[in-house]
C-alpha cells in the first residue's frame, strides 16, 4: 500500500514545488558556455524567501538574481565553472558581477585543462612521497612532535599545489544551480569575502585531500587532518545552502588505511562556515555517510568570531554520520526540524556546544541505533548553556518520545549545560513542523535532485 503523507507534510511538499522565493526580473538569455532553457533560468534566478533563517536578514539574499543576459551560464566542466565565475580562478572570488550558473553533468576538480583527469601524483611536488613521509615521521623515529624539515615541506608545497586546482574560488552575487544529476566532485566551492552567494541542488562527492597532514599533538594519540571542505563559508555573509547532497560516494574515510596507529582522514567538512562568516541559511540538505560534517567558528580565541557566525539549519537531513552536527562556536544557531538519523561504528556527538555559543534546537527528530542514547546527542566543548524544545527520540527501535536533549545531557556527564542560550529565533518562515512529521518530510524533501528541474 502506498503510504499518505499527513496534511502537514502535503502543505510542506506543495510549498516546496511552488516555492514562494521572488524570482528576478531580469532578462533571459545564456552565456558563452551554451543555452539555459528558459524554465531552468527562472528557477535559478530563484532568492532566498523572506524570512527564511539567518540569511534572511537585512537585505536578504539574493545570489546572482540580477545577472545580465551574458552572465547566464550552462557549464559542463571545470574549466566551463572557473570561466563562469569570472575567467580566472586565482582572481574569482573577487568578481562581483552577479552570475547565474547552471551545472549539467558532473564536473571534476582534478580536470586538466585538456578534459583529462589528474591523479595526486601529478600535483605531488617532486620531493614529496607518502612513504618517504611515513617512514620519517613515524613516531617511534621521530617521537610525538610535529613534523619538520624537507619532507614536510614538500608536503605542504603539494598542498599548495592541490589549492590552487581543486579548490574553486566564488565571487560575490553568484547563484550555482544543478540540473537533475550535478555532481561537483573532488573539489572545493570557496567562498570566501564573497557575500550574497547561492548555492542549490548539487551533489558534492569525494572533496579529497592528496596530502594529509600528520598533527601527533591532536589527541593523545594524534591524528590526520585534511584540508578540503565541500563548500567552505568564511568572511561572507548572506549564503543561502539549498537542496544539496553531501557524501564522500566510494571513497569513504572508514575505507583508507591506518598509519602512526590513526586512520588515514582524506576528507574534512561537508559545510563549514568559519573565519567571521554569519547571516547564513543551510535548507533542505542531505549529509550522509561522513565522518566531519559542519564546523561553525573554527577556534576558541575570543575576538573578530564574537557576534558573527550567525546560522540556521532547517529541514536539513544527517544520515549515519559522525560529529559536528554542527559543532558551534560563539554563533546564534538555529536549529529546526532536522531528522537525524545515527548510530553505527565512530558515532561521536550530533550537535557540540562550543565556546560562548548559542544553540537553539527545537522539534528536531533523532533515529539512534543500538549503543547510541539520548545522553550522546549533545557535546560540550567549552559551552555553558543550550536550549532545547520539542526534540523528539526513537532509540533502537524504541516507541519515538519527546527528550529533553539538554536534562539527558546532564544525567550522563558533568559538569551540566545549563537549558537557557539566551536568545529567541524570530526568522522563520513559520511555525515548526511537530517533530514526530520531521522524517516524512525531511525524507522526501531533503537533498539534491527534488527540485522541480
Amino acid at each position: 500500500m502506498r503510504a499518505r503523507l499527513p496534511g502537514a507534510a502535503l502543505v510542506a511538499l506543495s510549498l516546496l514545488l511552488v516555492p514562494g522565493a521572488a524570482v528576478s526580473a531580469a532578462p533571459g538569455g545564456g552565456g558563452t558556455d551554451g543555452p539555459v532553457p528558459r524554465h531552468v533560468e527562472r528557477f535559478a534566478r530563484q532568492t532566498l524567501p523572506t524570512g527564511d533563517g539567518w540569511a534572511a536578514d537585512g537585505t536578504g539574499t539574493t545570489g546572482g538574481s540580477a545577472a545580465s543576459a551574458d552572465q547566464v551560464h550552462l557549464v559542463r566542466s571545470r574549466a566551463d565553472l572557473v570561466r563562469a565565475l569570472g575567467g580566472d580562478n586565482a582572481t574569482n572570488r573577487t568578481n562581483a558581477t552577479p552570475k547565474v550558473i547552471v551545472v549539467d553533468g558532473v564536473v571534476d576538480g582534478f580536470e586538466a585543462a585538456d578534459g583529462s583527469l589528474l591523479d595526486c601524483a601529478d600535483l605531488a611536488d617532486p620531493e614529496y612521497s607518502l612513504p618517504a613521509y611515513l617512514a620519517a615521521y613515524d613516531p617511534a623515529v621521530w617521537g610525538m612532535v610535529p613534523p619538520t624539515g624537507p619532507l614536510e615541506a614538500a608536503r605542504v608545497r603539494s598542498v599548495a599545489n592541490q589549492t590552487k586546482h581543486t579548490q574553486i574560488n566564488v565571487g560575490p552575487n553568484t547563484t550555482i544551480v544543478g540540473l537533475r544529476g550535478a555532481t561537483l566532485t573532488g573539489l572545493t566551492l570557496m567562498i570566501d569575502t564573497a557575500s550574497n552567494v547561492i548555492v542549490r541542488n548539487l551533489t558534492f562527492d569525494d572533496a579529497r585531500d592528496c596530502f594529509p597532514a600528520w598533527s601527533p599533538t591532536d589527541g593523545s594519540a594524534g591524528n590526520w587532518n585534511s584540508q578540503y571542505d565541500q563548500i567552505s563559508v568564511r568572511r561572507s555573509e548572506h549564503v543561502w545552502i539549498d537542496h544539496n547532497t553531501f557524501t564522500d560516494g566510494d571513497n569513504p574515510d572508514s575505507a583508507q588505511p591506518v598509519h602512526f596507529g590513526r586512520p588515514y582522514q582524506v576528507h574534512d567538512g561537508s559545510l563549514d562556515i568559519t573565519h567571521t562568516a554569519s547571516l547564513v541559511t543551510a535548507s533542505y540538505n542531505r549529509f550522509t555517510g561522513r565522518d566531519k560534517l559542519m564546523l561553525i567558528g573554527s577556534s576558541n580565541t575570543v575576538g573578530p568570531d564574537v557576534g558573527r557566525l550567525k546560522v540556521t539549519l532547517h529541514h536539513n537531513m544527517f544520515d549515519q554520520v559522525l560529529q559536528r552536527l554542527p559543532r558551534v562556536r560563539f554563533g546564534q544557531v538555529d536549529i529546526y526540524n532536522n531528522w537525524y538519523r545515527l548510530g553505527g561504528d565512530g558515532f561521536e556527538y550530533a550537535i557540540g556546544v562550543g565556546v560562548q555559543s548559542a544553540v537553539y534546537a527545537e522539534n528536531n527528530y533523532f533515529s539512534l541505533d543500538a549503543g547510541v542514547t539520548a545522553g550522546d546527542l549533545l557535546y560540550d566543548w567549552g559551552g555553558t548553556a543550550a536550549t532545547t524544545r520539542g526534540n523528539w527520540v526513537r532509540a533502537d527501535g524504541a516507541l519515538p518520545r519527546q527528550v529533553d536533549l539538554v536534562a539527558a545531557y546532564n544525567a550522563a556527564h558533568d559538569p551540566d549545560l545549563g537549558t537557557d542560550a539566551g536568545w529567541t529565533p524570530t526568522l522563520r518562515t513559520g511555525r515548526p513542523l511537530p517533530a514526530p512529521l520531521v522524517p516524512v518530510v525531511v525524507g522526501a524533501l531533503a537533498g539534491a535532485d527534488r527540485l522541480p528541474l
